[in-house]
């Protein structure tokens, strides 16, 4: 849990006069002003740097040092400006981990007013103390960590620490009692509402809450990218391949006797081959790929590997407010005190929408519902107004709800102000539970409540019950509002009532009697309308989904019910639950979060420790959030998902991708781009490896039949970075096929090269490899010289490079079902990379580098029919693969 413990105790008289100025330097010097710290941001250059912190790196810059050692320097400078090209790609990403902490300081109160020297004055918020006393009024942005020494109709949103949808009372307690601190603290960052108060600073900067979290998000992530992963053992086992082939080489040809030059330059062109230069840059294409696509579906991508994360994502640990919800206060039902329920369209439009009932008597209905909404209307401190085609709040959120209701219901609050004159008003406090105001009439006083209902429920001696007057039955009401709760709704009860105009001049609290009850209003913050079918989505696409929030468990319930998730009563857990099952230890922790599907009253520290343990658990976890109290959750998940309307900057710069819409829908969106974008790597890998492999095995075969090398380190390049890297980049900006959420996400231990990437790589190397050395054992058998065999060898293997691609243009369907013109870059890369070939035949100074050619059109046929034989090896595998695939979806 995080410490909260004020920096030093606040003296008890500076807490009722505030501090001198003289005090207050004093303990400015001493303490540090009121900012988070401002961490230096890396240099350009380390951060380049750290670009060249991978194995395939180190394979690449050994390939080209031994081209440079050799004499090779077209060679190594091809390698090093690719090098060069995928560093500078990946070091613009780097420069998000210091704009966290930036954005929490921009949302701290640039000033405040405090008492300094007796007087009241306003100063920068960063040079306030312990100490000081502070004076807030409604609006006001919370400088500092307070506690309070008076408080006035106070209520503050701390939705961005907490979760807590709902403004929080707050003032003095008695002391001893057990909501002692939560209502008489008040944190820095959160928003007062409404009321006014005085508080004494208890803690400045980094010792606040708001601190707190800032120094979680300054810790480096746990969690490592899935696609990061799986290049990391992909790559280290490359490294062992090319260094075992190296070595098998270079003994063979001791035992042959080659001089030490050619064992070189064959250790050259193996490492050439064996590592497919292009792959860092294709994948970089891919991901960039998707990231476009991802920001025409309302989703920003700050993070390249967090494209292929969401695709991998087994687990959503969603936040409620403002995510699941609309992170507004809205009256959704109207239950009357005879029970007749009427329910209000959360989302309607205020211009257009009216209340609808049904039944012989809809008009009384609505007469009577309109009733109840002028007392909630009238007995209302908010403001509902039209400006510019839109409609502007101001006030407490609850109040704003019950003016929308009365908005949707016909009613007014200007009008029904200018019908009855506002005589007194009294406010809503806390431990009264209800607020009041008094109205002229013609010879009358009226009176309109709204509350709490216990306590409006024992104001009242009658009730409305279809539209009569009657004795009011107290059990039936509490019981209806019992149910109202049990399904999450926030309810207030409404009455009415008269008194003599005579009391106008003493009109107070005693006045509140005898009224006539006029039913509750049930108010939520409504699930967003497309996110239960993006649940749906989310459960047929194998992925799960939980919710953590700060709210009350049944709230939680009843939205998560709403939202569509499936759970049942054991899968709700409580923050308090979380904290002894951490002291227990991890393995108790992760025992609940194999479970649980809905997290209420959840601190950030526990937060963090769910996502922490569902890692452990083996998921793939992505966070979605919006508030500050998201922020460290969100760094330490695989994939963080920040809302980007409601989102607070914080939760934005923490989070590795932005939903512009806050859209839920969204999401599952990215997870099709995806898994899309994974698909495209994976292509690029088979196809690269693939290639790659069969020039190793051309090599391995040529040595011991006493064959010269059957390609030049040169040609191997041009095969790997030219005509292979055109179709590399026309794989990885594939578009998606269309079935990417028709089934569950990889496992999250999947390696790039699983089962059936293995065997078709296999396949394709023994095809290609051995094939190609057949060509050049003939040619050379027949009298070829040694360059026209490599020319004919080199033009074979790019045919061969060209029916790969589109082989792969789909890992399980036929290459003669796949629609070829739905990627024309694919089409037009294969077209291309034969012409780059045929062109460079002709063009003398790159045919005299490359050793290149024309060649006959008997040599063009044959050179055809060998590429096409991979053709017959690629569909017998795919047939066979679907065949095991419906055998077993039918078992």
């Amino acid at each position: 849990m995080m410490n909260l413990t004020a920096q030093t105790p606040a003296p008890t008289t500076p807490a009722v006069i505030g501090l001198t100025s003289i005090e207050a330097e004093e303990r400015l010097a001493e303490l540090g002003p009121n900012m988070l710290p401002e961490p230096e941001p890396p240099s350009p250059l380390r951060v380049f740097l750290i670009q060249f912190r991978n194995p395939i790196i180190y394979i690449l810059l050994l390939a080209s040092a031994l081209s440079f050692a050799t004499g090779r320097i077209e060679d190594g400078l091809f390698i090093l400006v690719v090098l060069l090209i995928n560093a500078s790609i990946g070091t613009y990403q780097e420069y998000s981990a210091d704009r966290a902490a930036a954005a929490l300081r921009r949302l701290e109160q640039p000033s405040a007013r405090v008492i300094r020297d007796g007087v009241a004055c306003r100063i920068e918020a960063k040079r306030l103390v312990v100490g000081d006393l502070v004076l807030l009024e409604s609006g006001d942005r919370i400088p500092a960590d307070l506690m309070l020494v008076d408080a006035s109709d106070l209520r503050c949103d701390e939705s961005l620490l907490t979760g807590e949808s709902m403004p929080v009372p707050k003032g003095r307690t008695v002391e001893g009692s057990s909501d002692e601190t939560a209502s008489s603290m008040l944190r820095a960052g959160s928003l007062v509402t409404r009321g006014r108060a005085k508080g004494v600073v208890t803690a400045t900067g980094t010792a606040t809450m708001l601190g707190g979290i800032a120094a979680e998000l300054g810790r480096a992530s746990s969690s490592q990218p899935p696609l990061v992963a799986r290049l990391a053992k992909f790559t280290n086992a490359l490294a062992v391949f090319v260094g075992l082939a190296a070595l098998v080489l270079v003994v063979a040809g001791f035992m042959r006797g080659l001089p030490l030059h050619d064992l070189v330059m064959m250790s050259v062109g193996l490492a050439v081959s064996a590592v497919p230069e292009g792959l860092p840059i294709a994948i970089s294409v891919a991901l960039a790929v998707s990231m476009r696509r991802m920001a025409a579906r309302n989703v920003i991508v700050r993070s390249m590997p967090a494209v292929e994360a969401l695709g991998s994502t087994t687990i959503i640990a969603t936040d409620k407010t403002g995510t699941l919800t609309s992170n507004v206060q809205t009256v959704t039902e109207i239950r009357l005190p005879d029970g007749t329920d009427i329910a209000l369209d959360a989302h309607s439009d205020l211009d257009k929408c009216e209340i609808r009932a049904s039944g012989l008597d809809s008009d009384l209905v609505r007469e009577r519902a309109r009733r109840l909404l002028r007392a909630a209307l009238l007995a209302n401190e908010g403001t509902l107004a039209r400006r510019d085609d839109l409609w502007v709040a101001a006030g407490d959120t609850v109040d704003v709800a019950l003016l929308a209701a009365g908005r949707k219901a016909g009613l007014g609050q200007e009008e029904l102000n200018d019908r009855y004159p506002l005589a007194a008003r009294i406010a809503y406090e806390p431990e009264h539970k209800y607020a009041a105001s008094f109205h002229h009439g013609s010879d009358r006083i009226h009176v309109f409540v709204k509350g709490a209902s216990e306590v409006l429920i024992e104001m009242s001696d009658r009730m409305d019950s279809a539209g009569s007057v009657v004795e009011i039955d107290r059990a039936s009401l509490l019981a209806q509002k019992e149910e109202m709760a049990a399904r999450g709704l926030r309810v207030l009860a409404f009455a009415e009532g008269e008194i003599g105009a005579s009391l106008a001049g003493s009109l107070g609290h005693g006045h509140l009697v005898d009224l006539v009850f006029l039913g509750l209003a049930g108010l939520q913050d409504p699930v967003r309308p497309e996110v239960p079918n993006a649940m749906k989505d989310c459960h047929a696409a194998g992925v799960e989904v939980v919710m953590v929030t700060g709210d009350d468990p049944r709230t939680a319930a009843a939205i998560a019910r709403d939202a569509g998730l499936s759970f049942h009563a054991g899968q709700v857990v409580s923050g308090h639950n979380i904290d002894e099952a951490a002291r227990a230890g991890d393995q108790r922790l992760d025992e609940i979060t194999r479970e649980a599907r809905i997290y209420a009253r959840v601190q950030p520290a526990q937060k963090s420790a769910i996502v922490a343990s569902l890692i452990r658990n083996g998921h793939i976890v992505a966070v979605t959030g919006d508030g500050v109290n998201d922020g460290p959750a969100l760094k330490k998940a695989h994939v963080g998902v920040a809302m980007g309307l409601r989102g607070t900057e914080v939760a934005k710069e923490s989070a590795d991708l932005v939903v512009t819409d806050d859209n839920f829908a969204s999401i599952v969106a990215g997870i099709a781009e995806g898994r899309a974008a994974y698909r495209n790597i994976r292509k690029v890998v088979l196809m690269s490896v693939a290639t790659g492999a069969a020039e190793v095995l051309l090599f391995m075969l040529a040595l011991p039949f006493g064959l010269p090398m059957p390609l030049l380190p040169v040609q191997l390049l041009w095969l790997n970075l030219v005509t292979n890297g055109i179709q590399d980049v026309a794989l990885a900006g594939g578009r998606p096929e269309g079935d990417e959420l028709a089934g569950p996400p990889r496992s999250p231990l999947e390696p790039v090269l699983d089962r059936t990437m293995i065997r078709r790589v296999v396949q394709s190397t023994v095809a290609i490899g051995g094939a190609a050395f057949l060509a050049f054992q003939w040619m050379i058998a027949h009298g070829y010289g040694v360059p026209e065999a490599r020319n004919i060898t080199l033009l074979i293997f790019v045919m061969f490079e060209n029916v790969q691609t589109l082989a792969c243009s789909s890992e399980r369907r036929s290459i003669f079902s796949v629609d070829i013109l739905r990627n024309r870059f694919l089409l037009l890369s294969v077209l291309a990379a034969q012409t780059i070939h045929i062109s460079a035949m002709y063009v003398p100074w790159l045919s005299g580098t490359l050793g290149l050619s024309p060649i006959t059109p008997l040599e063009w046929g044959l050179s055809m029919l060998i590429a096409g034989s991979l053709v017959l090896v690629t569909e017998v595998d795919k047939f066979v693969s679907r065949r095991r695939r419906d055998r077993s979806s039918h078992a």
